[in-house]
Parts: structure tokens; sequence; C-alpha cells
């Protein structure tokens, strides 16, 4: 596998840091996992479980070493830095200046390895005014002007349904470690690795910062493109109270189904610009879509060149056909199920190891710790 090799020291908890070092243990890295004394990790004890365990914690943590140090003790301290003189990868997401406070930051290591890759996940980096500011998702999706796009019915912001801060700090800071590795490969020397969870989401806007950038204000979000503004890329209800969306605003899309739907008149006024003049074809179209079942719907799609999808719940979203074909959605021999790896390597694809680590099982294997006297 594709980093078979690579010994990836995880310090970090909840969501972005260790969903980072399991996509890199599918790919075959070793994976050991320093949890707190106590209670470990805390999704161990959050959210849903299936035959015991937490099912967050089974779909970040599958196949990792779990040990057990506590890092302001000098001789655990000590057990910890002797196993990072032997480690590829560390991973943090302390705020920022606690891991130097320890004795173990960046400097610290490279003292003692100067090969490692470095990385601290923050909620908004290493410096700037805001750095220590506390924070979890919601509220830096709130400072990186996500919430503001994410409007309810009443047009007021609602809570995002996604973790989007999380995970684009989680595969932001992917990239940057395999960066940093390939770097290290012609100059043997790590790097320091400071990824800020907003400065990631913030990336992720190219497609919607156009009227901040070109015209000095912020998006009138249901007249963008992106979030209502199109008649075609849209939501819609259906008659039996679910939902349908139109995904593609390309005329030859409008062409298709207004065409199919016997109303050519309405084509320009579709391939218009976003905003108000598209309202004769969204009152159309919520007039046509309410007439029939979302299922009906779909069927009526099947084998027309629309961009179209029915909406569905998550139930139904990981139970389709072309989520079990992708292997996304996994059932270990236990019966437990498992989201799958998106990474999918021809000539060496993922293998993917369903254990759990007990907290703290992997300790003496790892990090044994020298007790004075003997």
């Amino acid at each position: 596998m594709k980093l078979e090799g690579i010994r990836v020291l995880d310090l970090s908890q909840f969501l972005p840091g260790p969903m980072l070092t399991q996509m890199m243990g599918d790919q075959g890295a070793e994976i050991i996992k320093l949890e707190p004394p106590g209670e470990g990790e805390p999704v161990r004890r959050v959210g849903y479980r299936a035959n015991g365990e937490s099912v967050w914690f089974r779909n970040t943590h599958r196949g990792k070493k779990s040990i057990v140090l506590n890092l302001k003790d000098k001789t655990d301290r000590e057990a910890f830095l002797a196993l990072a003189k032997t480690a590829d990868v560390l991973v943090e997401a302390f705020r920022p200046g606690v891991m130097d406070r320890l004795g173990i930051g960046y400097d610290d290591l490279r003292a003692i390895n100067p090969g490692i890759v470095y990385v601290s996940i923050s909620a908004f980096g290493q410096d700037g005014p805001d750095a220590q500011r506390p924070a979890h998702d919601i509220a830096i999706e709130a400072l990186s002007g996500v919430v503001s796009l994410n409007l309810g019915a009443d047009g007021k912001p609602t809570n995002p349904h996604m973790p989007v801060a999380d995970m684009a700090g989680s595969y932001t800071a992917l990239a940057g470690v395999l960066m940093a590795l390939i770097g290290r490969q012609r100059t043997g020397q790590g790097d320091y690795i400071d990824i800020s969870m907003q400065d990631s989401t913030m990336a992720w806007l190219p497609n919607v910062v156009g009227p901040v950038f070109a015209e000095n204000r912020p998006p009138r979000v249901k007249e963008e493109r992106s979030f209502g503004g199109y008649a075609l890329y849209n939501t819609y209800e259906t008659a039996d109270d679910r939902y349908i969306v139109l995904g593609g605003v390309e005329k030859k899309f409008a062409v298709n189904l207004l065409t199919a739907l016997e109303r050519q008149d309405l084509i320009e006024t579709a391939c218009g610009a976003p905003g108000p003049g598209q309202d004769p074809v969204k009152e159309f179209l919520r007039a046509t879509f309410r007439s029939r079942t979302r299922d009906d719907w779909e069927a009526w799609f099947a084998g027309k060149d629309i961009c179209f999808a029915p909406v569905l719940d998550l139930h139904e979203a990981f139970h389709r056909d072309h989520v079990r074909h992708r292997e996304m959605l996994l059932r270990d021999e236990d019966g437990n199920l498992h989201i799958g790896c998106p990474v999918k390597f021809r000539n060496e694809p993922a293998k993917l190891d369903f254990s759990l680590p007990r907290l703290g099982a992997d300790t003496d294997h790892y990090a044994p710790r020298k007790i004075p006297g003997k």
C-alpha cells in the first residue's frame, strides 16, 4: 500500500485529526493514537452506539493502536520522546502553544528527529488575533461566512448539517502531510505544517465569492447562482411532500428539460441571469413537480440528459446501489457498518482494518516507561 512503512503519532481528538490519520491508515500507514489518561478519546463516548462502540469512534479510529501517556509527567514525556524519534508524522490539534509548553513542540522534536513532518490543526491557525479563540465547527463556519449562506425556509441562518470546517481542515492537512513527505525524499528534512480550519474552509469558496470580490458586497443568497438564484439549480417539492433537485444550468439541460415538459417558451428565461428574472421558470417548475411523487419523477427523468436527483435522506443515500458498488458502505465480520475509503487506487487499493483499539492497549509496546531505579 502507498503509505506502508510510515509511522504516524496522532495526538488529536474529535474529527479533523483522527479523520486525517484514519485515511492514512487505510492506505497502510501505522497509526499510533495517544490518548489522555482516564477516559481517553472523547468520541469513544459521543453519540449513537452499535455493538458497544460509538459509531463516530468506529469510523475515525479503525485499525489504530492506542497508547495512554500523561504528557505532563516527566517519565511519560520521556517515553513519548523516545517514540517520537521513530515517527515520520505527528498530528496534534491542541490550542496554539500547548505543545511547546509541554516540551514536545516542533523545535523540540526536530532536534531529535529532523525528518519529522509535524502538523498542527487548529481552529484559526498558530498566529493572528483569533489564534487563541475557542471554537468548534459551527463557530468556525460562522466566522468564515458560511453560516450566512446556509439559510432556512424563513431566510434566517440555520445550523450547517455537515462539519465543513472540520473536514476541510482534515483534507487540507492530509494534502500538506503528503506534500511534506514527498519533499522529505528530496531534502531529508521534515517540516512544520500550520493548518487553520478557517483558512481551509475559506479556501473552499472560489465559486461563491464573486459578489465579494467583484462588487464589494455580501451575496444576496437567494439570488446567487449557487444558492437558488437559478431555476435549474434549485430544490422543488413533490406531491408526496418530498423533494427533488435540478443541478445544471447549462443551456442544453434547459433545452432538454423544458422541451420534454413542452415549455420551450421558457428556455431563454431559464438561460438568463440568476435572480428575480428566473421567477417565471421557478413558478412553472414548482407547480409541475408538485404534480407527481418523488419516485415518479425519478422514473420520468431516467434516460434524459438533465441534471436531476431525488433528495434522499441519509439512510437512503448510504443504501443506494451505487454507494454499495463503490464500497462506501461496508460491513465487518461482526455486522458493524463502516464508511468506506474514498481514495480508490487501482494497483494498491486500501486495506481497511476494522479492529478498534482498547484504550491504552499498546502503551507497553510502543512507549514503555523507564521506571527510576530499575
